[in-house]
């Protein structure tokens, strides 16, 4: 067990390695620079002085190797936009993503869990047939989509906020919570809804191919409860299709919530890399990167960590 998680331990950091390095060297090479953005047409040696001052003059390689160098010391860089410390920028906005994607995702598992079990288990009825018709509507539809259709409904209502994190003026205490978690429900659900809709998908065809094994059927005729066999002793087999993808789950949250995140104006990760991309922003972009691919790396980990206590077998 230990000698499987070191390799995916390994492998996440060349994750994270690569999709930084990509993402800085990508932006480099595209056309422009902060400094024709920022300053726009005047004199090429007003250009060439804000290139020398932010190091933008410097070769390719000669410029991610000093990024690299500071990044395994955890110094990202400084933002060209912001004039910060971009290792002081990452957090609270990694933090407020982390909120986003850690509440859909519990939204999604503890709703799509449930109705994927009472779905394969059930006989077909009016109840399955509305799930399942509401599933393959909801995987159909892409989170961006999903927002929008619920900011319209938000906004023809006036029953919820439609942008932000925080309303102005915002009190505290018990206040700046109930504000916070109003201004959740939207990004929430624009994330959570499709995620419910596969997990229900993957666990109600898993508990069907369960509930026909041999040892299912042995159980009931001894007499033993059918909700005990469902939810204890199948449902432990039939959660390993959901655990296996939980990583890659993970991913497609954080992808998906950057367009979430700016159809919203969530001051998150997917904001403030959009800002970086507008402002050509290299540093603040491989940051933004870097943060990104190690809450896909963490997810993986966990994934592959729970993947081996249900099924010992995947580290043989």
């Amino acid at each position: 067990m230990l000698a499987y998680l070191l390799r995916r331990l390994l492998f996440a950091v060349f994750l994270v390695f690569a999709v930084s390095s990509a993402s800085l060297v990508l932006t480099r090479l595209a056309p422009g620079d902060f400094a024709v953005d920022t300053l726009g047409i005047v004199k090429a040696s007003t250009i060439e002085d804000m290139r020398a001052r932010y190091g933008l003059d410097r070769p390719l390689v000669e410029q991610w190797g000093a990024w690299l160098g500071g990044a395994l010391r955890l110094d990202f860089g400084r933002s060209l936009a912001y004039d910060r410390p971009v290792a002081e920028l990452i957090p609270e906005r990694a933090a407020n993503t982390a909120l986003l994607a850690v509440s859909a995702l519990l939204v999604a598992t503890f709703v799509g869990l449930p109705l994927g079990v009472a779905t394969g288990t059930r006989a077909p009825g009016v109840f399955t047939a509305i799930v399942r018709v509401a599933s393959v509507v909801l995987l159909s539809t892409p989170p961006l989509l999903t927002s929008l259709f619920l900011l319209f409904l938000a906004a023809r209502s006036g029953w919820l906020p439609i942008a932000g994190m925080r309303s102005a003026g915002a009190a505290s205490g018990l206040g700046g919570v109930a504000d916070l978690a109003a201004h959740m429900i939207v990004p929430v659900l624009a994330l959570a809804l499709p995620l419910s809709a596969m997990f229900e998908r993957l666990q109600s065809q898993a508990m069907r191919e369960v509930i026909q094994a041999p040892f299912v059927r042995a159980a009931v005729s001894r007499g033993v409860p059918r909700a005990r066999i469902v939810w204890r002793d199948a449902l432990r087999l039939g959660v390993r299709p959901i655990v296996s993808i939980y990583g890659l789950v993970i991913g497609t949250l954080l992808s998906g919530s950057f367009a979430v995140e700016i159809v919203t104006a969530w001051p998150g990760l997917g904001q403030l890399m959009l800002e970086a991309l507008r402002a050509r922003d290299v540093y603040l972009v491989a940051g933004c990167a870097a943060a990104g691919s190690v809450f896909l790396a963490a997810g993986t980990l966990l994934s592959d960590a729970a993947l081996a206590l249900v099924d010992p077998r995947v580290t043989e």
